[in-house]
């Protein structure tokens, strides 16, 4: 697939999605949501991808929306805007396999907003993250101010809304915004071997795992807890736990077929 936006590659199971738009720090704009959400309406139907990486490269992630682009909207043109955001994005935190976000740079407003939506977060030494909205005289629109202190908890949410301010990647990983820091010259080898172990694992059980922790979000606990039971115990009627089970007992690795 040819997008003017984005690179798109396939290889060994793991989809890796590009945001390239470099002469503006890969600002987030209208064109970009489109192919996003193309690019994932790929994914979403095809199979043989496991896992996925989002990235920006080894500079930038994202540094946020593009407020060239923004600043003339009016207020329908702008929730059409965040509109197109949030079913990209839903695509993402939706999607039946891990999503795995290899921020290297700046990863601001949307770009840190696009981050969220994915499973899993891997910062270069070096990056920066925040939700500077504030700064402008608006607020997070893409997730920052729902899926943000679901990550981080409120206080810390709280904190980066309302200042506006910017936090490294050590920070980041101190209070949970991201998984794991990496040289910077290791970023991508470390999402790609994270990847592949991803990938290897049962995709039944995994698309089950999301499954659970996005219905858990939205529900009392007790809801939660017995979504799960349901969802666990339906696993045994695929031909993959009795795999994984047997191949545990064999002392064998298992061969997953997503059966």
């Amino acid at each position: 697939m040819d997008f003017k936006t984005l690179l798109f590659a396939k290889e060994d199971g793991i989809a890796t999605i590009t945001l390239n738009r470099p002469k503006t720090y890969n600002a987030i704009d209208a064109e970009l949501i489109t192919e996003l959400d193309q690019v994932m309406d790929a994914i979403i139907a095809d199979a043989d991808i496991r896992a996925v990486i989002v990235t920006g490269g080894s500079k930038v992630f994202a540094a946020g929306a593009d407020i060239q682009a923004m600043s003339s909207m009016d207020t329908m043109q702008a929730e059409r805007f965040l509109d197109k955001c949030k079913t990209a994005f839903d695509k993402i935190y939706q999607l039946d396999r891990p999503v795995i976000a290899a921020i290297g740079g700046l990863a601001l407003g949307g770009g840190c907003e696009l981050a969220l939506a994915c499973d899993i977060r891997i910062a270069a030494e070096g990056s920066m993250l925040g939700q500077p909205e504030i700064n402008l005289g608006i607020i997070p629109g893409g997730g920052g101010t729902q899926r943000l202190p679901r990550i981080v908890g409120s206080g810390w949410a709280r904190y980066l809304v309302m200042t506006g301010k910017n936090i490294d990647a050590d920070t980041a990983l101190r209070i949970g915004l991201v998984n794991a820091v990496a040289p910077k010259e290791q970023l991508m080898e470390e999402a790609r071997q994270l990847a592949a172990g991803l990938a290897a694992k049962a995709p039944l059980a995994m698309k089950a795992i999301k499954g659970c922790v996005n219905y858990g979000e939205g529900v009392d606990l007790d809801s939660g807890l017995k979504y799960e039971i349901k969802t666990w115990s339906g696993l045994f009627s695929t031909e993959d736990q009795k795999e994984g089970m047997t191949a545990f007992l064999e002392k064998r690795k298992p061969e997953y077929k997503g059966k």
